[in-house]
């Protein structure tokens, strides 16, 4: 993963991400990774390590890319 694409994923893609995973509440350990790649990724020379990456990939194509059923409409 080069510098530009960790930066998009943890600018653009993992805010959804950890909104879908904190939503959902209930795999302690997935919670746990997110939150834990959110604040590794602060630092400027942090690089996930090739398992991290995978896990990364995964939950934004599965999470981070369709269109959130969370707050729903608002009604008047």
């Amino acid at each position: 993963m080069t510098a530009q694409e960790l930066d998009e994923l943890l600018t653009y893609h993992w805010p959804m991400v950890m909104r879908r995973v904190m939503a959902d509440g209930t795999d302690e350990w997935l919670k746990g990774f997110v939150r834990s790649i959110a604040k590794h990724g602060k630092r400027a020379s942090w690089r996930p390590s090739v398992k991290q990456e995978q896990i990364m990939r995964r939950l934004v194509t599965e999470l981070g890319t369709e269109p959130s059923c969370i707050g729903g409409l608002i009604e008047e």
